[in-house]
């Protein structure tokens, strides 16, 4: 039998879908990729903003209106958002639970042929385990170490739609991460909802896995996903001062760059913890690359915040902002939030924001002409390839070079948003 997936949103829920893949490719069925026919569809929502409960309706609704004959599969957020969800045309539903057990109802399904729905009420549970020993056509592999969040900022449903943070056993991560390299994947990227909360609910730390991680061998890069600004502890910045396989660059989601908005949207930090700690982190790795969120137009924004955060992420010179207009979210407390602001206004603002994110990126880059840095390649067509840096610089080559390779190149110019160069070749 033919599975497709389609997944919808994070990072987390494209490893779970890698293994949940895995999973079916183990049990002898055949994966198909996308506009391909299934009989069996997988379909991971997302519910973080009222559009994307929007697209993953859409989505569903497409698929069992083609597909009438197929089994199709719905879990994830979007379901935990909207646990009354129904539709006659889906045969399992599930949440952000039990979700490495959708092979067994599928086949469950094909012997009963009896819809299921199982969601649960009580969200003190233990981290679900998956384990990839491969990813599809990437040359970096994903590892998921924790799920759960419990900021609760007030903008976001998904403490409510993913529980509590809970972590995944250490050795465990440690055995996985060690698998991916031994099958040739020379970086790894460790994720989570909350990936600088992991070892908190089973008596270790964050840093404490780095530590182990950077020991395992042929393993050359070591990336983080995201980290909130709270996670970056002495511990943490001494790892990362100690050990050149963390990669020089990191995600650090800012989310509003003014005081009275940080307090508004239930953020743990004002601008002032922030930039200290930014600063911090420079002075271990000067030309570390630094990446945001930003998230425009939240309730109360007025002018004069928008310019001070404005101002605020200037100061800080992100290399990239990742820049939201704010989406009202059934459930938040911001959706009640007076003083909401108008879509027009949002628009104009995510436009400068966007600009300043370009004029910030090209500033970055051109630091690099004429330096030599290493690059893994990724993909290679019409004698161009391509690859990243450890610190997430787009390179091109006017060569073919082999996918997963990692090369030294001279940065000869910046073309737009990413850099040319050539081999280099030490004497």
């Amino acid at each position: 039998m033919k599975v497709r997936s389609i997944c919808l949103g994070c990072k987390v829920n494209a490893y779970e879908n890698e293994f949940i893949l895995s999973s079916f490719k183990d049990k002898g069925y055949e994966i198909v990729s996308d506009n391909s026919k299934a009989d069996i569809y997988v379909i991971n929502t997302c519910s973080v903003t009222n559009q994307s409960d929007a697209k993953s309706r859409k989505i569903i609704n497409r698929i069992t209106r083609e597909n009438p004959d197929s089994i199709i599969v719905v879990m994830g957020c979007f379901i935990e958002a909207n646990k009354d969800y129904e539709h006659e045309g889906v045969s399992i539903i599930i949440g952000n639970k039990d979700k490495n057990k959708v092979v067994s109802l599928v086949e469950d399904f094909i012997k009963e042929k009896e819809n299921k729905k199982l969601l649960y009420d009580d969200f003190d549970l233990e981290f679900e385990d998956m384990f990839i020993k491969n990813m599809n056509s990437r040359t970096r592999a994903f590892v998921k170490i924790q799920d759960g969040c419990e900021n609760f900022c007030s903008y976001c449903i998904i403490p409510y739609t993913r529980g509590r943070c809970r972590s995944k056993n250490k050795d465990k991560v440690i055995e996985e991460v060690r698998t991916l390299v031994n099958n040739g994947y020379q970086e790894v990227v460790l994720t989570g909802i909350h990936t600088g909360h992991y070892g908190n609910d089973i008596d270790t730390t964050f840093p404490n896995l780095l530590k182990e991680l950077v020991k395992i061998n042929g393993l050359l890069r070591l990336r983080i996903s995201s980290i909130e600004i709270t996670e970056l502890t002495d511990e943490f910045l001494e790892v990362l001062e100690d050990n050149k396989i963390i990669v020089s660059h990191m995600h650090i989601p800012l989310q509003a760059g003014s005081d009275e908005i940080l307090k508004s949207m239930n953020r743990k930090y004002d601008t002032k913890y922030f930039e200290e700690k930014i600063n911090r982190i420079r002075k271990i790795r000067p030309d570390i690359s630094i990446t945001t969120d930003i998230i425009t137009g939240f309730p109360g924004e007025t002018d004069e915040l928008f310019e001070k955060a404005y101002e605020f992420i200037k100061k800080i010179k992100f290399t990239k902002l990742h820049v939201f207009p704010y989406s009202r979210r059934k459930g938040t407390k911001a959706d009640l939030m007076l003083n909401q602001i108008d879509e027009r206004i949002k628009k104009e603002r995510v436009n400068k924001l966007i600009n300043l994110s370009n004029q910030l990126e090209c500033k970055y880059l051109e630091k690099f002409i004429d330096k030599i840095v290493e690059v893994l390649i990724e993909t290679n067509s019409d004698n161009i390839s391509s690859g990243h840096t450890g610190n997430y610089l787009m390179v091109k080559i006017n060569k073919n070079i082999k996918s997963n390779s990692l090369v030294k190149v001279k940065i000869n110019k910046l073309v737009e948003n990413y850099l040319e160069g050539e081999l280099y070749e030490e004497n």
